[in-house]
């Protein structure tokens, strides 16, 4: 199956409850018996999705198409009745969009962790460093740090650690910059401006392949439990939202935690080193 991706900020445009495709609005329930799915930068820029869904729709004969975005953006898609599913990394954002009536069924499905990356050099001295310590030394060092501020998971997860670190979110500083954009092209600024940043390791090891194992950024902060990185599943609410394919929805939530797709999440690798690991109906 071909693969159609809708990058939010370029390709796609929300309206009046409609997404913007191939030049013209539609909404959720106009794309026929396919299914929508809102998703984050990181499954897309992998190549996860790519790699999962043709088994998919070979199992189940159910088309999908997806857009990716970072997960505040995806949880409003969601809300706005725009998309069937959502698949996204932000435990707490995703638990009170549950709570609030807009999406039913949360399910675990992956994980992977967060690593602060930064030149080989590390002009900030924060090489094997836990999280907290490390920030400051950026901090105190004023070495470029680049957030991605797009309300991502990520970046929710990056302004949680700044808060962690007894520091307050250091938006108004000349070193920190913000690239709001998703996660490879945030790394690609980061390189370019020999910052730092924070990424999830399944796209840090895309980047790794793309550089051919010399990139310009390496893992210099990781293990701390609060890096862990969970990824969950969502359908859209049918009492929220009367003309979402739910049942769709539910066979691809079903299929993801199923033994198929856990397998394959497993086996999913790049350079020899896996992106992301299963974990459906572990909690």
């Amino acid at each position: 199956m071909k693969k159609t991706v809708f990058m939010l900020v370029c390709l796609t445009t929300v309206l009046h409850g409609s997404i913007f495709f191939s030049g013209k609005f539609v909404h959720a329930a106009e794309t026929g018996g396919e299914l929508l799915l809102a998703t984050t930068t990181s499954t897309d820029n992998t190549g996860l999705l790519d790699y999962l869904m043709p088994s998919f729709t070979v199992k189940t004969g159910i088309g999908i198409r997806w857009i990716a975005t970072g997960t505040g953006k995806a949880l409003k898609l969601g809300e706005n009745c725009d998309v069937d599913i959502l698949l996204v990394h932000a435990p707490q954002a995703e638990i009170d969009f549950v709570d609030q009536g807009f999406g039913v069924d949360r399910q675990q499905i992956m994980y992977n962790d967060f690593v602060l990356i930064g030149p080989t050099e590390d002009p900030a001295k924060i090489r094997g460093k836990g999280v907290s310590p490390a920030l400051q030394a950026i901090k105190s060092s004023n070495t470029v740090f680049v957030s991605r501020g797009d309300n991502s998971g990520t970046n929710k997860k990056e302004r949680l650690l700044w808060k962690l670190a007894d520091m307050p979110i250091p938006e108004q500083e000349t070193w920190y910059r913000q690239s709001g954009q998703g996660m490879l092209a945030t790394i690609n600024v980061a390189a370019e401006l020999k910052g730092y940043t924070m990424a999830d390791r399944g796209t840090y090891i895309k980047y790794e392949s793309i550089a051919e194992s010399k990139p310009a950024l390496v893992v210099l902060v990781e293990g701390d439990d609060v890096l862990l990185n969970q990824y969950s599943i969502i359908p859209i609410n049918l009492q929220h939202c009367a003309n979402v394919k739910y049942d769709k929805a539910q066979v691809l939530s079903s299929w993801m935690a199923g033994d198929e797709a856990q397998r394959l999440i497993g086996e999913f690798k790049l350079l020899g080193k896996q992106l992301f690991t299963p974990n459906a109906n572990r909690e």
